[in-house]
This record gives C-alpha cells, structure tokens and sequence, in this order.
C-alpha cells in the first residue's frame, strides 16, 4: 500500500460519512466504508475496499481494518473492545501465500475517548477532575438501593434535578426531570434497573458549540488544538433545527471563552480528529460544558462554506492522516446560518423549501444546499442548507427569513399530522399492529372473549399511541387460580397499569386490584340484563383500600386513554402524545363551532347527515 495514499477505513456510512467522501474527494483520499450497501456514503464513493455490514459488528471492523491504514468513525457508538484489541496487537492480514502478517492500524480518535464519551457520567467526572466547568452530578445507586440514593440526591441539590442514564442517553431520552418527592417512586420503577446519575438543575439561556482540532505526533503526545468560532444551536423537538455563526447577542469575550472551555475538554482526550464541544451559558454567563462527541458534527456543518479551506470535513482527514493544518481558522464571511433539512409530514414536503433555497441570490449572500440522499420520514434529517453573508448575523438572519418561515411550516404540519394520527377515530382493520410480544407496559384482559369486540377500541388507542400491550382471558370465577397469578406476577414482569373487563358480576377488575399493586381500570361490559349498569356498580362499589378506577360501561376508549395518563407521569413522550391529543380534541371542537357559525342550523345538519 503506497504511503501517499493511505486507506481510510469509516466505520459507519450516513450524512457525515458522505460529507467526508465529498471532501476527501479532491484530495484523492482513499475511504473504505463499513455500513449497509446503499448508504448516503457508498452512494457517492464507489470503492472495491468498501465493507457491507453494520458498523458494530467486531468481525466486520476487522474486515476493514485489514484493508486500511487508519480507521475513524463517523459514530461513536462503537464496540470498543474490538478496536483496544486492532490498537493492541494489531490486524492479521492473510499473503498470497498462505502466511500472516501483523499490521498496526492507527485508530483516530482513540478507542480510550469514544469508551469515556460513550458513559455520560465517567465523561463528566473524568473532566471535572481535570478542571472543566460541568453540572455537579452524584451516582445513583440502582436496584434495591436506588430510593435511598436518589433521596440522598434530593437533599443534596433540591428540587427540580436530572436523572440520568450513564449511557444511550440523547434526544431527550434516558432523562427525568425529579420535580418534587412524588416523582421518586415513579422514577425508581422507570430507571430502577439502569446505570443512573443525578445532575443538579442548571437553567441555561442558550446553547453554545465549538469544534476543535486535536493532533498528535506519532508516540500519542498531543501538538495542539485549533478551535474553530463558537456557534449557537437551536434544538426543537429535540433535534437541532438551526445553527447560528456567531452566536446572536453573545458577546465576542463569550465566544472567545467558549473555545477556552472546548480545547480544554479536547486537550484532555486522546486522539487526532475534530471533536464538537457543547456547552450551555447561563443567565449569569457562565459556561457549562454539557457533552463531546469525536467526529465531525452537525453544529459544524457550515464550515464547508464559511471556512472553505479547512471545513470540519477536511480537518478530520488532515489530522487523522497526519497532514499539515493552519494555525488559526478564520472563517472567509462575516457570518452563516446552517438549517437542517428535516422530513415533514409528507415525503416531499421539502421539496418547496429545496427550491426557494436554490431559488435565492443576494447581495454579498450566498445560499448552499446539501441533500444527503436519504429517504425523507418525519423528522430525518435529510439535507442541510448553509446561508452565508458579509454582513452581522442580524442582517442574514432577515435574508434567510424566507427559508426560517419553510422549515417552521414544515415542522407545524409535522406536528400536525402527528396530532392526526392520535384523533379518536374507528376500529382499525385486522391488519393493524398485534399486541406487543416484548416489554408490555399494560396488559389488557377480559373474563370471556366475548368482552374481545368492547376491548377492540381502547386496544386500538395503545397501537396509536405506541404502547407495547398483551391481551388475555382471566376469570375471575372460572380461572381463579390464573387470575391471582397474574395479578401476582405482573408488576415483576415490568407491567405497569392493568385494563380489566367484565360483565354480570364483574368481578374480574377488583378481584385482579385485590392481588396486585398495580393500578387497574375496570371496563364495565354491557351484558344481557340491566344494560350493563349491574357491571358498572359492581366494579365502582369496591371496599375502601382497594381502589378500582372504572370508566363508563363498554367505554375501553377511556380506559386506554386514562392508562396512557398514568404511564405519562413517567414517560415524557406518552406525556407530549397525550398533551397533543387533547389540542386536537380542542381543534375539532373549533373547528366545528367555526363552521356553526358560518352556517344556519338546517344547513349544518344536512351536512352531518341528519336532515
């Protein structure tokens, strides 16, 4: 393998392998790409050396590393068992004829900094040690212990706090916000058997980001770090939609702090490659350093045009391939805007924001779109577009306000559409989704498959919302042994709310309430006598210290509903799923009331059908 052109192995294939790919194209870099055939990378760089697999298969990153000089990722969500091993002892590589060779592959960044940054909580103590500004945190103990623990918590930061998952924690997600001591108990059954920490609450006014460059010489020993200018991101619904550069009403001593704070955190990891740094700044003006991720990122996305000869893409194949770089990156506008390019409602509903972007010329301005060739689904990020200008970033701000306008309009039909989705509506087909087989959060049960057709509607309300559910047939005086046991058994097997329903008697619901901790909600069955009213009491009246919730007789779409609320408290999406749906109830009762008034009375009810 000839040493001017080494082999760069990517472990993993999407938008900012791609972005590599194109960069590293002009240069003549050799990419070899680890992930599934037709991903946006491999789509654009066609190489006998690519690899077809996932990118955390151990026995396929060896199958790249043996054709590459340096591997990288893209990721860093990574075994890295299997790189300390390829860092250790090397690649075997098969000759002609017959033999093995050792090779050393370098590995950039280090496999030690994607194991620190894959657990939040080591990265953030090991960086605290080292001097770095973060948000004093405390480990959780979990199991048994975990109450007590996030008592000790409590007491030592007051309420409102963060608990948090060591690992697999983004978007929003393996987060809960301890508001008071009523959300303990709730949130030692969601996170009981996960690795946790607690973080005190920081308020924050923004968020800031800062990538950096790390090099270092051949025996590891770290050269320097170059920062790149601050930039300010904005998430919403947990997705960065925007990145601004500078950062708006930020001071330039602020920025010039923030990169302090960022080539701290670079200068104390392992590894050549660029690292994006995010950081919160508070009220007060103090930075908080909130996370790292060694690879390129999307708050850097702009520097392909704001900083053309050196973009963060360009950066990475300089470092890891060990080749010069400037001094100082000075970025050739004044300011830019990078948005993100997020699936809508529908599958081309980009496609007007697309063309106005292609569309747009202005005076020391300029507009770049970037697709990644992904298939767009709501909220993907499926492209990008960068606006540069010449002028403060107030200035393009207003140039790009036509493209600020598209994207938020997308996003509210998003919204929209999934507010739809969760309408009331009729019993779906048999096509639609069966119960949940792994992980059933309610279980739903009956004392005769006859009580099947009531239960159909509120089964239907979990699939629209996503809950994974189990159904079964439990009666309370056929069955009486099943029943205790299920009842018994359910909270240990992860359920959290049970539905009930029973006719005549109606014994199941309480009965099953008698056995369990759990909360139960009893569906009254309309049966043959009394219209479903001896059901309705029988369930309603049960004896003081053995609460039954009971909804309305055959009314299974309530019961669902009100389990949702329950698994809501502790789920934060089931929470935003259920506050969505009851603005769409509010907007179809507008809407009716809107279209009263536009018409007469007879004219409204000859549209409904009853005139």
């Amino acid at each position: 393998m000839s040493s001017k052109s080494p082999v760069v192995g990517l472990l993993g294939g999407g938008q900012l392998g791609r972005m590599l790919c194109e960069s590293g194209a002009p240069l003549g870099a050799q990419i070899a790409v680890l992930d599934v055939e037709n991903c946006p990378a491999k789509q654009i760089n066609n190489s006998r050396l690519h690899v077809t697999g996932s990118f955390k298969d151990p026995a396929k990153i060896k199958e790249l590393a043996a054709k590459c000089d340096v591997l990288t990722v893209e990721i860093e969500h990574i075994e890295t068992e299997v790189l300390e091993e390829i860092d250790t002892n090397g690649i075997q590589i098969r000759n002609a004829d017959g033999t093995t060779t050792t090779r050393k592959v370098a590995i950039h960044p280090s496999w030690k900094t994607l194991r620190l940054v894959q657990n939040k909580y080591e990265q953030k103590e090991y960086l605290r040690r080292q001097g770095i500004p973060v948000a004093e945190q405390v480990a959780i103990q979990s199991g048994d212990a975990m109450p007590a623990s996030m008592e000790a918590a409590s007491q030592k930061f007051g309420f409102p706090w963060m608990l948090k998952a060591r690992k697999d924690s983004y978007d929003g997600r393996g987060n809960f916000k301890v508001s008071s001591r009523a959300d303990l108990e709730q949130a030692a059954k969601e996170f009981g058997n996960l690795s946790c920490y607690a973080e005190k609450w920081v308020p924050f006014e923004l968020e800031l980001a800062v990538m950096v460059i790390r090099t270092e010489d051949r025996a590891g020993k770290m050269r320097r770090v170059i920062p790149y200018p601050a930039v300010e991101t904005v998430h919403e619904d947990n997705i960065c939609s925007k990145v601004f550069m500078p950062p708006r009403n930020v001071s330039a001593d602020v920025c010039r702090r923030a990169q302090k704070v960022a080539t701290s955190v670079v200068e104390k990891l392992w590894g050549r490659g660029v690292f994006a740094v995010e950081m919160f700044l508070t009220k007060d003006g103090d930075i908080i350093f909130n996370e790292c991720a060694p690879r390129p990122h999307n708050s850097g996305h702009a520097s392909i045009e704001s900083i053309p000869y050196m973009s963060q893409f360009k950066a990475q194949l300089a470092a890891i391939l060990d080749e010069p770089l400037p001094d100082v990156l000075e970025p050739h506008v004044s300011s830019s805007i990078m948005i993100n390019i997020l699936g809508g409602a529908e599958p081309d509903s980009h496609l007007p924001l697309v063309e106005t972007a292609k569309s747009m010329y202005g005076n020391k301005t300029a507009v770049y779109v970037h697709l990644y060739g992904k298939e767009s689904k709501p909220s993907r990020k499926i492209g990008h577009i960068t606006v540069t200008g010449f002028g403060p970033i107030v200035d393009l701000e207003q140039f790009a306000r036509p493209l600020l306008s598209m994207t938020d309009v997308i996003r509210q039909e998003r919204l929209r559409a999934s507010r739809k989705a969760l309408r009331p509506r009729a019993a779906p087909t048999p096509e639609q989704p069966k119960a949940a087989k792994e992980n059933p959060l309610v279980l739903v049960t009956m004392g005769s498959d006859s009580d099947l057709p009531v239960l159909k509607a509120g089964i239907d309300i979990l699939n629209q919302f996503g809950v994974p559910w189990e159904v079964d047939i439990t009666s309370a005086h056929r069955t009486p042994d099943k029943m205790a046991q299920v009842a018994t058994d359910a909270a240990s097997r992860g359920i959290k709310v049970i539905i009930a329903a029973a006719g005549g008697a109606a014994h199941l619901p309480g009965m099953l309430a008698a056995y369990t901790p759990l909360p139960v909600i009893g569906v009254p069955v309309k049966a043959t006598h009394l219209d479903g009213l001896d059901s309705l009491l029988s369930i309603v009246q049960m004896p003081r210290g053995v609460p039954t919730a009971t909804v309305a007789i055959n009314n299974s779409t309530n019961a669902a509903l009100l389990a949702i609320r329950f698994l809501g408290a502790f789920i934060p999406p089931l929470l935003e799923k259920m506050q969505k749906y009851q603005l769409e109830m509010e907007h179809q009762v507008k809407d009716k009331a809107t279209t009263l008034r536009d018409l007469d009375v007879d004219a409204y009810l000859a549209k409904m059908g009853q005139k």
